[in-house]
């Protein structure tokens, strides 16, 4: 039989599930702020304002696989100091993110049902 997780264990194995947690959030989150043109950066801004913390090697493959897939469009601007790609959901993506947004609230529900038991 196991014995109890030290206080390390036990750090180390929430921080790695709050991890999965939020990575499972992330395609949800990054359309649901993406009805406006914005670039990566600024996406990853309105994020972390938002509690989210998302790096750049998460973010840009993200929007890659959100474009190729038909869920975002995507342009490049070269006005300012330098060119930058702005994405915006597509039509697909708008109505993904309908469907993403009751599946989330259903399962909120669920949880809170089951956590307050």
């Amino acid at each position: 039989m196991r014995s109890m997780m030290d206080n390390k264990e036990l750090t180390e194995v929430h921080t790695k599930l709050t991890q999965e947690l939020r990575r499972g959030v992330l395609v949800l989150a990054v359309l649901s702020q993406l009805t406006q043109n914005k670039y990566g950066y600024a996406l990853m801004g309105d994020l972390s304002e938002r509690g989210l913390e998302i790096d750049q090697g998460t973010l840009y493959p993200l929007l890659r696989r959100l474009e190729s897939q038909g869920l975002l469009q995507s342009e490049w601007s070269v006005e300012g100091s330098r060119p930058r790609r702005y994405y915006e959901i597509s039509s697909e993506g708008a109505r993904l993110l309908d469907l993403l947004k009751t599946e989330w609230r259903d399962l909120t529900t669920m949880m809170e049902s089951l956590l307050d038991g």
